[in-house]
């Protein structure tokens, strides 16, 4: 291609595959490229491909085709085997280098790659993935400030000078110059007040000179911070409770939508956290990013912190940041056990909420491999095991598309369903042999007990490998991770004749035909024990019941009833047997509770009937002369708390109604004050009537 078009050079052999800009074009349409050292060489534009450009922060998904990553790689980063596991994954872009090179986050790790091996993402593709975050914070030029104004000279006599020697702490200078300059107390020097810098420095007495010569405490430099702020950048608890009671606004923002809180929790200072949380700091307010203090405190894991945050009586603990996460989901995509145990006992009914992309808390627990997170929702927040997001697709076949052996284990031993299918008909175990880089991650024991592969994202293999050897039917067989998963899928129960939407089994996936027959031993072993248990008249597990349900398309399960066992009711948490309702085939409640329950607490679905585990039903009616007065006094106090709501404020619920907008709807008159749009109907307020009953 050359001929005729710049001609060929021995040297240009160095270049290929090597990126650089376009210099120009020439009049022929020929390509002049740039390279880093500056050398420049003409190429016939054929023999050029586009690389995409990616600027940091952008999420970017790595190519799945190995070899093609390899020969990408030379000369830009290289490659190790340890990168297998983030083929076909997507990170954010740290930094981008002078040649091109990218810096790329996937989780805990960092890779250096050609962007020719990279895909650009659109940002809410995969946002699920735990990604290296590096948000500016205000206040980040603080310290070099500082240091400028403590090598000033203070000899100068100008009112500047104020600002200098309240850096150095010098109180009686303070005072002679507030004395000779009282109109210029709140003069700036390096764009700081004296009461900002003496407020970060912890200089008490000229703070408190400061405020006696009628220093303001709402003064912001240009990053729209306050001496509260400043108090909170220099972990400074005590002078910012003098400025509160000085009347500092506790909930003012800087340029960042930032208040002091969310710096002294960014900074960790668990003692300015607690004297502004102490005096009414409104914890849900949201920075830039749409972050509260507490969603910051857990991604940076500051424990103290949260448990400060957790406990506060108005805390929103469905706030959702710009990405859409709230607590919970923050908690479980941080991998926060702490954290997701204290909103678990504060805020339950979080545990199921799912993002708008579908995600559930277990969801993000699942993907980014947070076993003890996962744990938790399950055992304490009784969370659905078996939700889908908005794909169909199940916290199980999350855990199989990453590898995450030991979560798979968790969730399946939990009742995990294995035949789910997700939107393209694949169930756990078409995923586990449709993921290249599961297969290239090989599965082998560990001398040590415990041992994880370097780069594979925490992808511990050892008890996997323990329970698939322990059977009996591996003998001196390798597997690789996609391997392993769908060998232990067979043995719980997976169907290996289910067929996805392309008609294909799992076993259509598998090539080698050793491996075919190590997957048809482990599931003919299930079939065998499943039937051994039945002929022996044992009881099977619940867990093992609920994960292996009737597949749609094949005959190849068995069904079998339901056991008759104590379970633990969700309301008194008490052992008993549990009644299942019609038509939604839920089992959460005791007789007792369920007795006088309308809808299924785990779906809202009205009930139509209540079968016991005898199959007989649940008398509702109520019969007796006391039932008929318990229902009246029912309807009574029903009747009673509508007329209740209709004349409470629906924003405080604690006022009664005063003032009547032009839209009809209305509210107290402390609400209504900071009110510009309707909070019903969000139509502007244009008449405020008020009401004398």
């Amino acid at each position: 291609m050359q001929e005729g078009h710049g001609g060929w050079n021995p040297k240009m052999a160095e270049y290929i595959c090597r990126i650089g800009t376009v210099h120009r074009i020439t009049d022929r349409g020929d390509v002049r490229v740039q390279y880093s050292n500056n050398i420049r060489w003409t190429f016939h534009p054929g023999a050029l491909t586009k690389v995409n450009t990616f600027g940091v922060g952008e999420l970017v998904k790595v190519l799945d085709e190995l070899e093609n990553v390899k020969r990408l790689q030379a000369g830009h980063g290289e490659w190790t085997d340890s990168m297998t596991p983030v083929l076909g994954q997507v990170g954010k872009v740290l930094k981008v280098y002078a040649d091109g090179d990218l810096r790329v986050a996937f989780g805990g790790q960092t890779w250096t790659f050609n962007p020719a091996c990279l895909m650009a993402q659109p940002a809410e593709v995969d946002a699920n993935l735990m990604t290296a975050e590096n948000p500016n914070e205000s206040g980040s030029t603080v310290i070099s400030v500082l240091e400028k104004l403590l090598s000033q000279s203070t000899e100068q006599d100008n009112p500047g000078r104020l600002v200098i020697e309240a850096a150095h702490g010098s109180a009686n200078k303070v005072r002679e110059l507030v004395q000779k300059y009282p109109d210029k107390v709140d003069i700036k020097n390096q764009g700081k007040t004296a009461l900002q810098v003496a407020a970060h420095q912890g200089h008490t007495e000229v703070v408190k000179t400061l405020l006696q010569a009628n220093s303001s405490v709402e003064v912001k430099d240009e990053d729209g911070d306050t001496a509260l702020h400043y108090t909170a950048f220099g972990n400074q608890a005590e002078i910012a409770r003098l400025l509160l009671s000085k009347g500092a606004n506790v909930n003012v923002l800087n340029n960042s939508m930032c208040t002091a809180l969310h710096i002294a929790v960014n900074k960790g200072f668990t003692d300015v956290v607690r004297v502004l949380t102490e005096h009414a700091a409104d914890i849900n307010l949201q920075d830039s990013y749409g972050d509260t203090p507490l969603h910051d405190a857990i991604a940076k894991d500051f424990r103290s912190i949260i448990e400060i945050l957790v406990v506060v009586p108005n805390i929103d603990f469905t706030q959702q940041n710009h990405r859409g996460f709230n607590l919970l989901h923050h908690a479980a995509l941080k991998g926060n056990k702490l954290a997701t145990e204290k909103i678990l006992g504060r805020a339950r009914q979080l545990v199921d909420v799912k993002k708008e992309d579908g995600f559930s808390a277990l969801h993000l627990a699942a993907l980014n491999n947070h076993r003890d997170v996962a744990e938790v929702l399950i055992k304490e927040g009784r969370c659905d095991v078996n939700i889908r997001n908005n794909r169909n697709q199940s916290p199980l076949q999350l855990a199989v598309t990453q590898g995450h052996t030991d979560l798979v284990q968790l969730l399946v031993d939990e009742g995990a369903d294995v035949n789910m299918e997700d939107e393209d008909g694949d169930t756990a175990m078409h995923v586990a042999l449709l993921r290249p880089q599961l297969a290239n991650v090989m599965l082998t024991p560990s001398a040590g007990g415990s041992s994880t592969e370097e780069g594979s994202e925490g992808c511990s293999s050892t008890s996997l490998y323990c329970r698939l050897n322990s059977s009996g039917l591996l003998g001196n067989t390798e597997l690789n991770v996609a391997m392993a998963i769908a060998c232990f899928l067979a043995q719980e129960g997976a169907d290996i004749s289910y067929a996805n939407h392309k008609g294909k089994s799992p076993l259509d996936l598998v090539g080698d035909g050793t491996m075919m027959q190590l997957i048809k031993n482990f599931s003919e072993k299930h079939r065998l024990q499943r039937l051994q248990a039945i002929t022996c008249g044992q009881g099977l597990s619940s867990a093992s019941l609920r994960r292996v349900h009737t597949t749609p398309n094949t005959m190849t399960n068995l069904v079998f009833p339901t056991p008759a066992g104590p379970s633990e009711c969700l309301i008194c948490s008490e052992l008993a047997l549990l009644v299942l309702f019609c038509p939604c085939q839920h089992s959460v409640a005791c007789e007792e509770c369920a007795h006088r329950m309308k809808k299924c607490i785990k779906c809202q679905v009205t009930i139509t009937k209540k079968i016991r585990q005898d199959q007989t039903e649940v008398d509702c009616s109520p019969g007796t002369e006391n039932s008929e007065q318990h229902n009246l006094l029912e309807q009574l106090q029903s009747r009673y708390r509508q007329m209740e709501e209709r004349i409470t404020c629906p924003i405080c619920i604690d006022n009664h109604i005063k003032l009547v907008f032009q839209c009809g709807h209305a509210s107290c008159i402390d609400c209504s004050a900071a009110l510009k749009t309707c909070p019903i109907c969000r139509q502007t307020i244009r008449e405020r009537i008020q009401l004398f009953v």
